[in-house]
């Protein structure tokens, strides 16, 4: 028998094709799928993106709408946290998602760049946090080990096996790709 690539036994997986190996007498170790719609956020100041998947057990996961939010440095960094805000309460509350995933601010020398990032993540966070949603944080390695099998995959890569998980040909700009990345992480290891 060939053997499956990670990528291959995860979309089987997705798709509930994947059955789970049993051992005589073994404790029942299944879990249930996730179920439920995952707010996807990369955050970033001039660049935040933004996925929002449905998730159902034994079925494709469905990408419902992406979008990066494009800021230019002309603005300031009080009007872009406000639209930070604006854009992740205005998926909020058109699809009312079941849970919001972040990806974890990442390792910076730059202790203004750590700052802005912080902000940008603050404002995506109160935003869920004023909709009494649940906000799941994710450090980068484990968003590509989830998605890829690599944790240090290349932009490109997380975007193809986005793709390839949802199962559409549209190429996602990197930032909703590492956005939709973080919401399919938090379905695959969710434990509820």
């Amino acid at each position: 028998m060939a053997r499956k690539s990670v990528r291959q036994m995860w979309k089987a997986k997705l798709e509930g094709k994947l059955e789970a190996k049993s051992w005589p007498d073994a404790p029942n170790l299944h879990r249930a799928q996730f179920a439920g719609r995952v707010l996807g956020i990369d955050p970033s100041l001039r660049g935040t993106g933004l996925a929002l998947i449905e998730f159902a057990p034994n079925r494709p996961a469905v990408l419902l709408r992406c979008e990066t939010l494009r800021l230019p440095a002309r603005h300031s960094l009080a009007h872009c946290l406000g639209e930070i805000h604006r854009a992740v309460a205005g998926f909020l509350e058109d699809f009312d998602p079941r849970h919001v995933a972040l990806e974890q601010t990442i390792y910076v020398q730059n202790v203004r760049t750590a700052q802005i990032l912080g902000a940008a993540r603050g404002a995506a966070i109160a935003a869920a946090a004023l909709r009494d949603k649940e906000v799941f944080e994710y450090p980068p390695l484990r968003v590509k080990q989830a998605v890829t099998g690599r944790g240090h995959a290349s932009k490109e890569q997380m975007a193809r096996s986005v793709m390839a998980m949802l199962g559409h040909g549209r190429t996602l700009a990197f930032d909703e790709a590492d956005a939709a990345g973080v919401a399919f992480c938090h379905a695959l290891t969710w434990r509820g």
